[in-house]
């Protein structure tokens, strides 16, 4: 996992997929607040690119190829939890080597890097994910 876990940050995935966070400040419950979380994500829009431009929801403030960064805490148990492997908003990636070939825009440079590696590094890198 430490090879997997070094890829991530190397090939520029956490800068978006951050591995840790804290809560707010203001929850009534003290003892809820500023504590570490690791959700891997920012929370933040990202342009992904005209490849995961979703025409469908226009209706609101984020552009056809602006998503907000998805939590990966929990990836691993999608097909345990979910009862499927289908990732996207629409379920066009069947898994998370396909979620990163689908990554564009702002993320290119990670799936160009991911891509340039040996076979073990990606596998150790998925590895990685369904580790989290």
């Amino acid at each position: 996992m430490q090879r997997g876990a070094a890829l991530f940050v190397a090939f520029g995935c956490a800068g978006c997929h951050r591995p840790s966070l804290a809560t707010g400040q203001t929850h009534p419950l003290a003892e809820l607040r500023g504590q570490p979380i690791h959700p891997y994500t920012d929370l933040l829009l990202h342009d992904m690119g005209p490849e995961l431009a979703d025409q469908s929801e226009l209706d609101h403030a984020a552009g056809p190829s602006e998503w907000r960064t998805p939590p990966l805490w929990g990836i691993g148990l999608t097909g345990t939890v979910s009862g499927h492997t289908h990732f996207l908003d629409d379920g066009r990636a069947r898994n998370p080597l396909e979620v990163i070939l689908w990554h564009g825009g702002e993320a290119l440079p990670a799936r160009e890097a991911f891509s340039a590696v040996t076979a073990a590094d990606r596998q150790a890198l998925l590895a990685f994910l369904e580790s989290l």
